[in-house]
């Protein structure tokens, strides 16, 4: 019998009401469904006063889920798509991204197109992409302090986040660099339209093999966006004697001191994306981020109100 994972957000109701519907299509259909909260994936953030989370990535995985599986399907928003990679990378097990939230950047269906997923699931009309995932460690000395699978990026900055940082990166062989800033992002190609965007850093193809560093509010002119081979591990050296705070795809994280240094590597488990079609990045940018809009109105089979509208100067520049 084939098995079905399902990660359901189920803080949201429309999220668990949807899984509701897969599931009795699924088991109608014979598939076997393995139903888990999107919550096991999300680490939080570690306590500085306590132990911190020293069991490596892989405890993400619920205990119930096996690399046998066929697929995943994961009902939320973006947040819970970063969770459930978390929970089925380490396993290899595929996902199918259902966006019952609000931007569904990640999404590769929407609840109006969820019948239509369905029939090409239980037929196999699918294919599968591969995406970048980093392993951040905290690490002091030989210890590991903290570990997490990483798919959009890590965050490193002071609390509260308005004052000057100093830290020292050394990417892979080369000669370490200082960095002078707010903070600094360590991304993945996914995590290129995340927080780095905001920051001011290139958005790159899901399919380059980079990786980029992009400090937050530099104090410098020639500080800027860094991007670099993926198969070069990073160290990063606080050199700032007060603590400073990590984040991780923004659910999970923890404090990190001047005696730390946080490692990030290329994760040998990527993140694998179920595609129920030809996945046009350029297209997903234009209709999530309004990349590549025109910004003079032009006339398009009436679209835009055919040559006899809209009225004079409507396509003006500003």
């Amino acid at each position: 019998m084939p098995c079905v994972g399902l990660i359901v957000n189920d803080g949201k109701d429309l999220a668990v009401k949807t899984a509701d519907v897969i599931q009795s299509r699924l088991e109608a259909a014979g598939t076997s469904v393995l139903r888990v909260s999107s919550s096991g994936g999300m680490v939080g953030f570690a306590n500085p006063d306590h132990q911190l989370r020293s069991r490596g990535f892989s405890a993400c995985v619920p205990a119930s889920f096996h690399p046998d599986m066929s697929l995943a399907v994961v009902l939320g928003g973006d947040g819970t798509v970063l969770s459930a990679a978390r929970q089925t990378a380490p396993i290899g097990v595929p996902i199918l991204t259902v966006n019952t939230g609000h931007l569904g950047f990640l999404a590769e269906a929407y609840l109006s197109e969820l019948d239509g997923a369905m029939e090409q699931l239980l037929t196999g009309r699918w294919t599968v992409e591969e995406r970048t995932m980093l392993i951040v460690s905290v690490m002091r000395g030989d210890q590991r302090r903290w570990e997490v699978l990483c798919l959009n990026e890590m965050a490193l900055h002071r609390e509260p986040l308005t004052s000057m940082c100093h830290f020292e990166i050394a990417i892979g062989r080369h000669v370490p660099v200082d960095i002078s800033a707010d903070g600094v992002i360590l991304s993945t190609p996914t995590g290129s339209t995340a927080y780095a965007l905001s920051a001011g850093g290139p958005v790159i193809t899901p399919d380059c093999p980079v990786l980029q560093l992009t400090p937050i509010a530099p104090h410098s002119l020639a500080s800027r966006a860094l991007v670099f081979s993926d198969q070069e591990p990073v160290t990063v050296f606080p050199a700032t004697p007060e603590r400073l705070m990590m984040v991780v795809d923004g659910s999970a994280g923890c404090y990190v001191w001047p005696e730390d240094r946080v490692l990030i590597r290329r994760s040998p488990h990527p993140a694998r994306f179920v595609r129920l079609q030809d996945h046009e990045f350029f297209q997903v940018l234009r209709n999530k981020l309004g990349w590549g809009l025109p910004h003079v109105a032009k006339p398009d089979n009436g679209e835009f109100g055919g040559r006899d509208g809209p009225g004079p100067g409507a396509g003006a520049r500003l």
